[in-house]
């Protein structure tokens, strides 16, 4: 089975069992849900156990997560460090023109049938997704997920059709 991460486990959250993650998902409010089931994984991306949502809160940049059973900050302290993830058959189904990451990344950039690389990694600075494309005997490429820059995803076909506006590609 595949699971894809949804954040990280950071520190903990007073002495009542909450946990305090880093999210790296667009659905928090659905993966942290009261009731939700995760998959717990330690440093070294073994399984551990999976975890029932007992309560989610917001505060500042982190979701504050507690678990249906472990309610003292003893029962929670040794997962400091781990990531939560989610099982693929979880996955909600998306809208058209929405991706999951793990559906971007790796696919190849081409502009007018030319390939320009491979998508690696994707930031999230602010706005909008930036998706950095690595490049033969080149930096990196930052393109912004953004309609005139990205003109076509196709996932089937494991490729993306962009225009590379003026001042985006700093070595041209």
């Amino acid at each position: 089975m595949n699971y894809f991460n949804v954040g990280k486990i950071v520190n903990t959250q007073g002495l009542q069992g909450e946990l305090r993650v880093m999210s790296v998902t667009d659905f928090a409010e659905e993966r942290f849900k009261k009731g939700s089931k995760l998959s717990l994984f330690n440093e070294k991306d073994h399984f551990v156990m999976e975890v029932e949502v007992a309560s989610h809160r917001k505060q500042k940049n982190f979701d504050i997560v507690k678990f249906k059973g472990l309610y003292h900050i003893n029962d929670v302290e040794k997962y400091k460090g781990h990531s939560l993830k989610v099982a693929e058959e979880d996955l909600a189904n998306l809208g058209e023109d929405e991706f999951y990451y793990h559906e971007i990344i790796g696919l190849d950039v081409y502009e007018k049938d030319v390939l320009i690389g491979q998508i690696k990694e994707i930031l999230q600075p602010g706005a909008n997704d930036v998706w950095v494309v690595q490049r033969k005997g080149k930096r990196d490429l930052l393109l912004p997920y953004i309609p005139p820059v990205v003109l076509k995803v196709d996932i089937p076909n494991g490729r993306v059709e962009v225009d590379i506006m003026e001042g985006l590609d700093d070595e041209d």
